[in-house]
């Protein structure tokens, strides 16, 4: 009989216990069928986005977000007696503070173009996973597979590696001089709100020549995910921790501690891999991270918690204390303000869990 996982890319077979007893694998097929919107966005539509009423251009972005879909599904013909080159093919940058809905309505252009065209059309991942893409295939070999889909979207984009940033202003042009449509998020600061559009004008400055294509989606609002409130909540009690995840077959139960050295040893390209078949994540001893390099593995693997909608246990010291003030105003703030966001939210389903 043959094994599933020597057939599908994305299935790696583990026995669930630790976290750190997990070693990962994860080849290049499975970083191109990764491409794709995460599980906790599956169902994201336009029709399900709940624009605010307060915040019209939330609305707006919707009504914009429809019509580049459709631009993409049917691109427009180029007559044999026109003269003009066609338009170049939509370009979207949607600019906004944490939680206001931006990774929905990317998802939701991904389906509103892959249920019409395709999904293998689409590529949709973090600007994590396309630069970790690049360096499993190699620059030429990622235009090449990336140019074949109609619609690349480029989720949380950052804009604090200047090496990272000038690669991907590189594969974007590529892609674009291919007639690729793209689609973009990043963050502004909760504090830049109302500031000025500074993540939209950083963005466009440093796609440089890519900068007239892209239309800006500024997205106001507020966090949905409550993080003021939902970082705040306290953790769980050692013991109801470990309990819960040694009754549950899929769950894992870790020292902190333990985690972040085993994160050292596994390339950030894995931490989907090391999540396969993951139903719950439960965490003791939490305690401050003190080193960066630690803070950022950490930030890389919640997102991979959060797209799957794999809940967290914690018992230890609460998420908000996780990163220093000073990493909090350093240049790596917005990666760990969307980490608080996200985990607390993950901590919240885990407290539910055990009726907490």
């Amino acid at each position: 009989m043959t094994d599933p996982a020597d057939t599908d890319p994305r299935m790696d077979v583990h026995h669930l216990d630790s976290l750190t007893a997990i070693r990962p694998t994860a080849t290049p097929q499975r970083l191109l069928a990764d491409l794709v919107p995460p599980r906790h966005f599956a169902d994201a539509r336009f029709e399900n986005y709940r624009a605010n009423p307060d915040f019209p251009s939330q609305g707006a972005t919707v009504t914009r977000l429809r019509a580049a879909a459709a631009a993409i599904i049917t691109p427009p013909r180029r007559s044999w007696l026109a003269r003009k080159t066609p338009a170049p093919a939509p370009a979207v940058y949607l600019d906004g503070g944490f939680g206001v809905g931006k990774t929905h309505l990317l998802a939701a252009l991904a389906h509103a173009v892959g249920d019409k065209i395709g999904t293998d059309r689409i590529a949709y991942g973090t600007f994590v996973e396309y630069t970790n893409l690049v360096g499993a295939l190699g620059f030429q070999n990622t235009v090449t597979a990336l140019a074949a889909k109609r619609l690349v979207c480029i989720d949380e984009f950052e804009l604090d590696d200047a090496g990272d940033t000038t690669l991907m202003s590189r594969l974007l042009r590529e892609l674009t001089d291919r007639g690729v449509a793209l689609a973009a998020t990043s963050n502004t600061l909760p504090e830049a709100l109302g500031e000025g559009r500074f993540a939209a004008e950083d963005f466009l400055r440093e796609i440089q020549a890519l900068a007239a294509r892209f239309d800006v989606l500024r997205v106001d609002g507020d966090d949905y995910r409550h993080r003021a409130v939902v970082t705040d909540s306290q953790p769980l009690p050692a013991d109801d921790v470990a309990a819960y995840a040694r009754g549950r077959a899929d769950a894992t139960l870790d020292r902190f501690p333990d985690l972040l050295e085993h994160l050292a040893t596994v390339h950030p390209s894995r931490y989907g891999a090391l999540l396969d078949g993951v139903g719950a994540v439960a965490l003791t001893d939490v305690a401050p991270v003190v080193r960066q390099e630690v803070a950022l593995r950490l930030v890389v693997l919640v997102d991979r918690l959060y797209d799957n909608d794999v809940p967290v246990l914690l018992a230890g010291a609460a998420e908000k204390t996780l990163f220093s003030t000073e990493m909090l105003r350093g240049g790596y703030r917005k990666k760990y303000y969307r980490a608080l966001s996200r985990l607390g939210a993950l901590a919240e389903d885990g407290r539910a869990l055990v009726g907490a």
